[in-house]
């Protein structure tokens, strides 16, 4: 399924009316009616039922007009507010407001303290509460009295259907610029947007149910949108079925190059996600005196000493070493656990521009390219980076609270400048391609917030990158890692360990090719 920039779908509300001629009103009286059946379905029914429909002077306020009107035809008891001036009110909104004043249905403004009494009363009162307040258009703080009513409406503690994206929320980033309705519901239009998938809003949307309103499938489907969300059938098309002569040279030969003294879990973790996810061979080349330690550890991983600067410490001495290794596998993964000793990160910049197979960056390899991020265009082909947004700011030279405000236009520029393909780990983790596709996960949870958690993804993505196209493997590593992760996060929840994600990716891989089936 697409998912659109918020000028995108602007545009094709646009085109629907000059290119299709459907006209707004249209549009409005469909997405009226889509809220309406949201909050009919969320409360069983409205009949007889307080319903406080709250609407802004914008379009969003028309939608909800719509949904107050189609509310009051199932027997609900409808308390409209108007917030915001009369006199800014759209055309559209407008018509709206008179057809539900015609129907009998009250629009009352907030004008007076009486009036604001009246509006806590009804919030207490009411069986769910309706925000058309503000629509996608919103960019910084909220002007009075928005502030004030959303806080009411949250300490309320009433069910809330929000209409196309909760009140305060800015639908390109997530961002909440003050403060933001908290939905349990959010019915949205034609297609979600960016704003839905990343915190804090994404906190904010609850469910997220999408309604097309009538809008032409030729302008949600346009090649020009390139923004993507992960569905089954189409992940599942990325990997082929693995064909009965298939032998471990076919797999894949993975190299990981990783850990150092006192993070040797996080070699270990994303060594065995190559194995686990399918990969023929993996090797792990590491410093030589901890070579034996991981030959105990990992029975399947091969293991090879590199030359060592200190005690575990990989220094430039191993440079030389490594080419010649990686020449021997198919995919190099470099990071987990290697530390940030000025020899290792030397070590890393050096090997990484010499290596000329496809190479997976993770952790502590990405620290050595702070400061000259243009550099990773002379690595390896594919280049697939796997940071944290702590780890992509830095790489940016940005704070992290600003990449979040624009985090999709800043991960396309950099896929693109770096030549490289980046996934991007968060609450929606996103895979980003140099020429411009993004896209969104639809799996993972809260429990995965967990140390080894990336490790186990950048194994997942080396492991998979000989058994499918290269350049397709982060994508479905990223959904595959997820599942693994809700998987587990059905027995471990909170308690979720990175070796629980670990343990299920045959499961998740299995859950994928055969829908039907149910992992534990």
């Amino acid at each position: 399924m697409k998912v659109a920039m918020v000028e995108e779908m602007r545009q094709i509300d646009k085109l629907a009316g000059e290119k299709f001629g459907i006209p707004e009103t249209i549009l409005m009286e469909n997405a009226g009616r889509a809220a309406a059946g949201v909050v009919v379905e969320e409360l069983a029914g409205v009949a007889g039922k307080t319903i406080c429909v709250l609407a802004g002077p914008g379009n969003n306020g028309g939608d909800a007009f719509v949904a107050a009107r189609h509310l009051a035809n199932h027997g609900a008891q409808i308390k409209v507010f108007l917030v915001g001036s009369e006199e800014k009110l759209t055309k559209s909104a407008a018509l709206n407001r008179e057809i539900c004043q015609k129907l009998g249905i009250t629009v009352q403004s907030l004008a007076t303290e009486r009036d604001w009494e009246k509006f806590a009363l009804i919030l207490k009162l009411a069986d769910a509460v309706v925000d058309g307040l503000l629509g996608t258009g919103i960019k910084g703080p909220l002007r009075d009295p928005f502030p004030k009513v959303i806080g009411m409406v949250n300490e309320a503690g009433r069910p809330v259907v929000a209409i196309d994206i909760p009140s305060g929320v800015n639908a390109g980033s997530g961002t909440i610029p003050s403060t933001a309705v908290k939905a349990d519901v959010t019915v949205t239009f034609g297609l979600p947007k960016t704003g839905h998938f990343f915190c804090p809003g994404a906190a904010h949307c609850g469910r997220l149910v999408v309604d097309d309103i009538s809008l032409p499938q030729t302008l949600l489907n346009d090649r020009g949108i390139l923004q993507e969300y992960f569905e089954d059938e189409y992940v599942r098309s990325l990997l082929p079925p693995r064909p009965i002569d298939a032998h471990k040279g076919s797999c894949g030969r993975v190299l990981v190059v990783a850990g150092s003294p006192g993070m040797t879990g996080a070699a270990a973790l994303a060594s065995e996600a190559a194995l686990r996810i399918g990969a023929g061979v993996v090797t792990l080349a590491t410093a030589e005196s901890l070579t034996n330690l991981f030959a105990m550890k990992l029975t399947e991983v091969m293991t090879r000493p590199l030359p060592e600067a200190s005690a575990g410490i990989l220094g430039h001495e191993a440079a030389e070493a490594l080419r010649k290794l990686a020449d021997q596998h198919d995919v190099v993964l470099m990071g987990p656990g290697l530390g940030r000793d000025p020899a290792t990160l030397n070590f890393i910049w050096q090997a990484a521009k010499s290596i000329r197979k496809p190479l997976v960056l993770d952790a502590d390899a990405l620290y050595a390219f702070a400061g000259h991020a243009e550099t990773f265009a002379q690595a390896g082909d594919p280049l697939v980076l796997t940071p944290h947004l702590g780890e992509m700011a830095m790489l940016l030279g940005l704070s992290v609270e600003a990449l979040r405000g624009n985090l999709i236009p800043c991960c396309r520029k950099a896929a693109t400048d770096w030549n490289a393909i980046l996934a991007v780990k968060s609450e929606c983790t996103l895979v980003a391609y140099p020429d411009s596709r993004v896209y969104l996960t639809s799996k993972g949870n809260p429990g995965m917030a967990t140390a080894g958690s990336g490790d186990v993804l950048a194994g997942t993505i080396a492991g998979l990158m000989k058994q499918m196209p290269a350049a397709d493997a982060p994508q479905l590593g990223v959904y595959l890692h997820g599942l693994a992760g809700d998987i587990a996060a059905a027995e471990a929840a909170e308690g979720l360990l990175a070796g629980d994600i670990l343990r299920r990716l045959p499961a998740a891989r299995r859950q994928l090719m055969s829908p039907g089936s149910q992992s534990v």
